[in-house]
């Protein structure tokens, strides 16, 4: 990351902070001030509309310093001093009222008197959601090397073998080659151990607001592989983010050993004509909504309406979601949401089944918005693979 790009960040915010009356944007969430700065150090970031901005950092200032990209870090002073440093009385802040806090809002609010804080959280996430140059590659960097490891599964997958056992050796190899671990979600209550394995009838239900969440190793993690055998002749879904140098991308891949059900194998063709439909729509000014209903409409024309993105009942408003910092990240393409595509943007697309008793099925693929359609970032082929 370049100081350049850096200083276009910041000055695109104080543009859209000036544009909308607010003085000063104050960044608690660590993926905005990474986003901003280039450190992710336990700190906080105030963004002035007109001015230079200030990193101030509990811990570590060292480490703050040598990869801050912006020209004052401070040591964050004590509550005292902050009413001084940080905007005047009568100033309307800006925070992220999606991520931020209670008790963080109430603190601020007691010791920067007089300031009245408004939500910024969708310019920051507007923002956020359009990719530079620099970060398409990163992205396209991490779609690389995680197809690598996808590329190796029908070297270890096994009949038996536990589901948990699939999903460790995937993580064993792509941390071997420097898969980060950390899979940032912004949502309150999403969490996600960085994919999942999963197979057989029970490859849909609990809380993880996804088409398949798996049933995970206790009701305390309910999400993702299960100590489940996998077993001949039922489908196997690997579904991994890859995350290097803090960019995420996304991907799903559809494995059996021995032959398929016709009906899974039907409703896999349908998801793969679904996502190239949804990738043509992937231009400047598509509505995200509409980009849905199209997929859903597809869905259902196929006669799989009622298992398309997830179990029958429970079924997520979805086909496709942003990726970038976070795996949940602006645009989505879903119900209720209206905002028009941005080149640039990047979006993780996902259409996929699950039939009750037989098991989930579909495809994801992520893909960067142009003029021309969604660019693929994740290459590696659709196919099931019969082992």
């Amino acid at each position: 990351m370049k100081r350049t790009e850096i200083g276009e960040r910041i000055e695109r915010l104080q543009a859209r902070l000036g544009a909308s009356g607010v003085q000063a944007a104050l960044l608690l969430m660590p993926v905005d001030i990474f986003y901003f700065t280039g450190t992710r150090q336990n700190s906080a970031l105030w963004v002035p509309a007109k001015g230079e901005p200030v990193l101030l950092v509990r811990k570590s200032l060292v480490r703050a310093r040598a990869e801050g990209l912006i020209g004052d870090i401070r040591p964050f002073p004590s509550s005292k001093e902050l009413s001084g440093l940080l905007g005047s009385e009568g100033d309307k802040v800006g925070m992220t009222f999606d991520a931020v806090p209670v008790a963080q809002y109430s603190w601020y609010s007691k010791v920067l008197p007089g300031r009245s804080f408004v939500d910024v959280t969708m310019i920051v996430r507007e923002l956020r959601s359009v990719k530079s140059p620099a970060e398409i590659e990163m992205l396209r960097f991490s779609a690389g090397k995680l197809a690598s490891v996808f590329r190796e599964v029908p070297d270890f997958l096994k009949a038996g073998m536990r589901e948990v056992d699939l999903a460790a050796e995937v993580e064993f190899r792509l941390r071997r080659i420097g898969h980060e671990g950390y899979v940032r979600m912004r949502a309150f209550n999403q969490e996600l151990f960085g994919g999942m394995a999963v197979s057989g009838g029970a490859a849909s239900y609990g809380f993880f607001d996804g088409a398949v969440t798996g049933q995970g190793l206790s009701s305390a993690s309910p999400q993702g592989a299960s100590l489940d055998a996998i077993r001949e002749n039922e489908p196997v879904l690997v579904d991994f983010a890859g995350v290097f140098n803090g960019y995420i991308v996304d991907m799903t891949r559809m494995f059996v050993i021995g032959s398929l059900d016709a009906e899974l194998r039907r409703a896999f063709d349908v998801s793969l004509e679904i996502q190239e439909a949804v990738r043509r729509a992937m231009v400047p000014g598509a509505i995200g909504e509409e980009v849905y209903r199209q997929a859903a409409a597809m869905a259902e024309s196929a006669g799989f309406g009622g298992n398309f993105m997830g179990m029958p009942g429970e079924q997520s408003r979805f086909v496709g979601h942003g990726v970038g910092l976070e795996l949940d990240e602006l645009p989505v393409l879903a119900q209720g949401f209206a905002m028009p595509l941005q080149a640039g943007q990047v979006v993780a697309v996902e259409p996929k089944f699950v039939i009750p008793g037989k098991g989930a099925i579909g495809i994801e693929n992520t893909f960067v918005v142009t003029e021309n359609g969604g660019e693929r970032l994740t290459e590696l082929s659709d196919e099931i693979v019969v082992l």
